[in-house]
């Protein structure tokens, strides 16, 4: 699967088999699923914790370093499409709602170059 020629229903399809293969439904509740996003947020952080922001990236170079951290990625990724599978939540639709709020909330005369919460612009 590639992000160039796989959509998000064919990913969510794809989650949905590997869980009901495994009877794993009955655990995946939106507040589980929630839980799980952020437990793997945090192992993904783990990976930066105490590197300076500007060398960050550069464990992207060690090729094993960079299995862990696609892998964590991954993680946060498939539980989120699994939320919203489980939440009927389209995820185009509403990552397109949210994108049309944050330009109301980050107009770009007031916010290109900042990092201030749009209540601070």
């Amino acid at each position: 699967m590639l992000d160039q020629t796989t959509t998000i229903s064919e990913i969510k399809t794809r989650l949905r088999s590997f869980v009901e293969e495994r009877d794993w439904s009955q655990f995946h509740a939106p507040k589980n699923l929630s839980m799980a996003i952020a437990a793997e947020a945090a192992e993904l952080m783990e990976h930066f914790l105490w590197v300076d922001s500007n060398k960050s990236g550069s464990l992207l170079q060690d090729p094993e370093k960079a299995i862990q951290i696609r892998e964590e990625l991954a993680d946060i990724l498939i539980y989120a499409l699994e939320f919203a599978d489980v939440a009927g939540i389209d995820v185009a639709e509403a990552i397109a709602l949210k994108l049309e709020r944050n330009a109301i909330n980050y107009p770009i005369e007031k916010s290109r170059g900042k990092s201030l919460k749009y209540t601070e612009l």
